[in-house]
């Protein structure tokens, strides 16, 4: 029935009371359904109103929780069935540990918990609306949003940016795997961005410059700020002027061919196609000495960005070739016979130089600065070659880094970041130096990422050290799920002793490519992309 408002500081209660008989020696079930209507969203701006993506099945006046209820109560016992159908076969799975399994599934608690927003698009709504001024010429832009809205969630609940990309690009697993028109949508919002900019002024943190919010052609660092105007103004971000980060195009272009090569959107690689070609054309200004080598800039100008970096860099420079190796492989499907052998040339001069300028016969340095640090270890120093293995990019014509380099590097941080660290009962260490000391010149080379923990782990199974994968990755559970009691708050980052930082944290849903590599040991990969049928690239 209808009752008023509450005012301000009115406390308010209700019951729900229901009864039944039950027979002796019998049982009975009473169902309560919680639903809560909210459909409107306002951000920190108050410039637009957005409707969350149910109001397009329960309306948008506010009144849809008896619906809701009416819903959830004739729909609940479909929903359980349909969840374990899903879960049982990894929960059955007696070759899988029970940490694994808990891990896997409650790590999926951030999607829901990270300050998420699903919005629908405004049915008026037109391709110019969304592609701002620079027009993008996305033809798949209007039909995937519309049809899937819009999804952004925060980098961790301490860290407030929506859809934060060098983060999102461990997290995204768990979209692609398992709900990948959300990651496809999320990528078409990134591609409007990339080419638009934003050219208000604004002064960085860390160097005190002042530049253009957003340079055209550069991926952004963030969808925006929920206390501001998200998709609207992007790059809420305020340490770094991240258009001189070497990691955030790099980490498009390897989603794009990753989500390309598990669903086999051909539209939407199409689409993606010019947009690659565009930050990659961004990103080799970055090859200062043209050896087909990025090289960093002397600042934390990645994911790691309070972890300084100088020339050449095993992080960058393996995203890079991966990067590359996919632009590849892109142009080889969509049959654009020029730009694949222009990045075919600067593949094999960029794999000659990275292994010249980093490779110390048992891993790949932090860089080639030749300073105290450059020959750190550094548990991600495989990020490329994870990507390349999760698309079947790792072996044959595609083998960008040796097999034999990528083993003993593994097998390097297995044994000094994982097992000197803890007693390899925390996962591995972000750096540590060749005598099994922690590198303690940054803040952050001196902590576990449990994300990348997750991430380093599927490269070792990829690779066949199952064993060592698990074991590297049952550290950060147990640590942080058991010990530290931070279930369901998994943080960004500890310490071995008393410091944790950014509580409930994006990256951890990287556990979702162990789960992708185990899959594709099984058997259970996708068959190698062929080159599309009709039209050649765009």
């Amino acid at each position: 029935g209808k009752s008023r408002p509450t005012e301000k500081g009115e406390v308010t209660a209700a019951a729900v009371c229901a009864s039944c008989k039950v027979p002796a020696h019998g049982h009975k079930t009473l169902e309560l359904a919680l639903a809560w209507d909210m459909p409107g969203v306002h951000f920190g701006s108050k410039e637009k109103l957005h409707l969350r993506r149910y109001t397009r099945f329960f309306g948008s006046e506010g009144n849809a929780a008896p619906a809701l209820s009416h819903y959830a109560l004739t729909h609940y016992e479909e929903w359980e069935r349909k969840i374990e159908a899903w879960q049982n076969p990894i929960l059955e799975n007696s070759q899988l540990p029970s940490w694994y399994k808990s891990a896997l599934f409650n790590e999926l608690y951030f999607l829901t918990d990270g300050g998420t927003v699903w919005m629908e698009v405004p049915p008026d709504c037109c391709a110019e609306d969304l592609q701002g001024p620079a027009g993008t010429g996305l033809s798949q832009l209007l039909p995937v949003l519309r049809e899937y809205g819009r999804f952004a969630y925060l980098e961790g609940q301490e860290y407030r940016m929506y859809n934060t990309y060098d983060v999102h690009f461990y997290a995204s697993f768990a979209l692609i795997m398992l709900w990948p028109k959300l990651q496809i949508s999320l990528q078409y919002d990134i591609a409007v961005a990339v080419v638009n900019e934003d050219v208000q002024p604004r002064q960085y943190l860390m160097c005190g410059q002042t530049t253009q919010v957003k340079m055209k052609n550069v991926v952004p660092h963030d969808i925006g700020d929920p206390g501001d105007e998200p998709w609207q103004r992007v790059n809420a971000y305020l340490m770094h002027d991240t258009a001189d980060w070497k990691d955030l195009n790099l980490k498009f272009v390897l989603q794009v061919y990753r989500d390309y090569y598990l669903t086999r959107d051909s539209l939407y690689l199409r689409d993606m196609w010019p947009v690659c070609q565009a930050v990659m054309e961004s990103e080799l200004k970055f090859d200062t000495d043209n050896d087909g080598l990025i090289e960093n800039g002397g600042f934390a100008d990645q994911t790691y960005d309070a972890w300084v970096v100088h020339g050449a860099s095993a992080y960058c420079g393996g995203l890079w070739l991966a990067a590359v190796c996919m632009m590849c492989k892109m142009a080889e499907v969509l049959r654009d016979t020029e730009v694949r052998q222009k990045y075919l040339d600067i593949l094999n001069k960029g794999k000659e130089a990275f292994e010249r300028m980093l490779w110390n016969g048992k891993y790949y340095n932090y860089d080639s600065s030749g300073s105290d640090t450059s020959s750190s270890i550094m548990s991600d120093q495989c990020a490329g070659q994870w990507f390349l293995g999760a698309c079947g990019l790792d072996q044959g014509e595609f083998e960008v880094f040796p097999k034999s380099h990528v083993l003993s590097a593994l097998r390097t941080i297995f044994e000094k970041n994982v097992l000197s660290f803890a007693g390899g009962t925390m996962g591995a260490l972000n750096g540590m130096r060749p005598d099994g000391v922690p590198d303690t010149s940054s803040v952050q080379s001196n902590e576990v990422w449990i994300g990348v923990v997750y991430s380093l782990a599927a490269t070792m199974i990829q690779e066949g050290m199952v064993e060592e994968g698990f074991r590297t990755a049952e550290g950060c559970y147990r640590t942080v799920w058991e010990r530290l009691g931070m279930a369901f708050q998994t943080p960004e980052a500890y310490r071995e002793k008393k410091v944790f930082r950014s509580l409930a944290y994006m990256r951890p849903l990287s556990i979702w490519s162990m789960q992708l590599a185990l899959e594709r040991r099984a058997g259970q990969a996708p068959a190698p992309a062929q080159p599309l049928q009709g039209p050649t690239h765009p």
